[in-house]
């Protein structure tokens, strides 16, 4: 449990990867992206099933709709406003393409969809559409804001960080505040798809960075958040001399199998898209007693059986470090997150660490 989230119960966040279908080529794709669609992807009603699983977890449950671009499935819409009629609260990740035209955002608003989130990874076309692989991405992503926030629709930004995109920061935080958005969420690189190809920033620089990242929390009108990057807690605790206790009252601590569960293209249950090893499928398996019974999200839920410089924080239950990372590094999500430079108090390295 965490906080007053029972996270053994439910994740605070459900994402289902509707398509890995896409028209850009990303450099960090974790789906590693291709232009058509999966012959084996959900079907309209298959997918309907998880949205149905998803209220059974509870009917305000959040969940996200992703892809590769959810854009390229016709029936995203539908989708969309069934899982509303449920009373789930459905939020998207799309692609900045010439897909994403006022019109198709507008209906997704109409049809109850709660917020879109867009992807900016550079301050300007040059960087972003070099980042993105996709020349006048920027620009489309830029005429998505505008269209959402005409269809009265909230604003996420989503902003990978790697040593191609690092310096950048200070610049997309002036995009993420002139197109108004809510939240800003910052994804710290994990080695997986495509993302395999690009260059991690190390661990002090990760925890300078996330240093920088609490200021701009106190400083903007906009929230931030950090993805695969939980050790963010543990900078903001240390910033202001609190203990790890401190943020055990909120909710927190949330990682891959423990307040998150990802639901793939064609049905694989994982604790998250950047830790994918299944623990089942929704074509054979209730997803609601995957997340709540398997050993997998089960062990990943308690941080008495993390390993490492993990094992033995003493930040490990409002942090825990990233699980996937853990798990692309070592093959053991189990294992220390190799991103924290933090050495807990009276660390004693064992053989492996």
């Amino acid at each position: 449990m965490r906080g007053s989230f029972d996270t053994d119960d439910r994740p605070l966040v459900l994402i289902w990867e509707v398509t890995q279908a896409c028209d850009l080529a990303c450099e960090h794709c974790r789906a590693d992206a291709r232009p058509g669609r999966h012959p084996d992807e959900l079907t309209t009603a298959e997918g309907k099933s998880v949205l149905d699983a998803a209220a059974r977890f509870d009917e305000n449950q959040l969940v996200v709709l992703s892809g590769g671009d959810p854009c390229k499935r016709p029936d995203l819409t539908d989708l969309v406003a069934y899982g509303d009629d449920l009373g789930l609260r459905t939020s998207l990740t799309p692609s900045g393409t010439s897909s994403l035209t006022g019109d198709a955002i507008a209906a997704l608003s109409d049809a109850g969809l709660r917020r879109m989130a867009l992807s900016i990874d550079g301050g300007d076309a040059e960087s972003h559409d070099a980042f993105r692989g996709e020349a006048g991405s920027f620009e489309e992503t830029m005429r998505a804001a505008e269209n959402a926030r005409a269809a009265n629709l909230p604003l996420q930004v989503n902003t990978t960080v790697c040593a191609q995109t690092v310096a950048q920061l200070p610049a997309i935080r002036e995009v993420v505040r002139e197109i108004g958005a809510v939240l800003w969420s910052v994804f710290f690189l994990v080695p997986v798809g495509r993302g395999q190809l690009l260059d991690p920033i190390g661990p002090d620089r990760a925890d300078r960075v996330m240093e920088w990242l609490a200021e701009v929390a106190d400083e903007e009108p906009f929230g931030v958040k950090t993805t695969e990057a939980p050790q963010f807690r543990r900078v903001k605790l240390q910033r202001r001399d609190a203990g790890p206790d401190a943020g055990l009252e909120r909710r927190s601590g949330v990682v891959a199998g423990d307040g998150f569960a990802f639901v793939s293209h064609t049905g694989e249950i994982y604790p998250s898209g950047f830790l994918p090893k299944s623990a089942g499928t929704v074509r054979e398996d209730d997803l609601v007693s995957v997340y709540r019974e398997s050993s997998l999200f089960t062990a990943l839920r308690d941080r008495d059986r993390l390993s490492g410089k993990c094992g033995q924080c003493e930040f490990r239950r409002v942090c825990g470090g990233s699980r996937s990372r853990a798990f692309a590094h070592t093959g053991d999500p189990l294992a220390s997150d190799p991103l924290c430079p933090y050495e807990p108090d009276g660390y004693r390295p064992v053989s492996g660490d």
